[in-house]
């Protein structure tokens, strides 16, 4: 996965996790597209000291989810529910048990993941 995209996601799950100061500048730099220099300035810090924010707000950030796995749940929910609706457009031109059945094993492996 695009890293941007992978902090953008981690942040939307665990950002409320980070300190008011980490959370400003990962959004800064995640959200708002800022460059390092940008932030330091805004910030009246050095351009180094953003960096090595950024790099701690990304390991705490990946240290929740590995203990926590909520984006990897959510991706895998994600997928699975794309599956189904894939399979409800093409539902007219395959058979309906096979669609149906399908659907059911899908739904049941979103069940046990909950």
């Amino acid at each position: 996965m695009e890293r941007k995209l992978m902090q953008t996601y981690l942040y939307d799950f665990y950002g409320e996790l980070l300190t008011d100061h980490q959370r400003e500048v990962y959004e800064d730099f995640v959200l708002n597209d800022l460059s390092l220099s940008e932030i330091a300035q805004e910030e009246g810090i050095s351009r180094q000291g953003v960096h090595d924010l950024v790099k701690r707000c990304d390991r705490i950030l990946g240290e929740y989810e590995e203990k926590l796995h909520l984006l990897e749940r959510f991706l895998s929910t994600k997928e699975k529910v794309t599956r189904i609706q894939s399979l409800s457009r093409n539902y007219q031109e395959q058979k309906e048990a096979v669609v149906m059945a399908e659907i059911e094993a899908i739904s049941n492996e979103i069940l046990e993941e909950l």
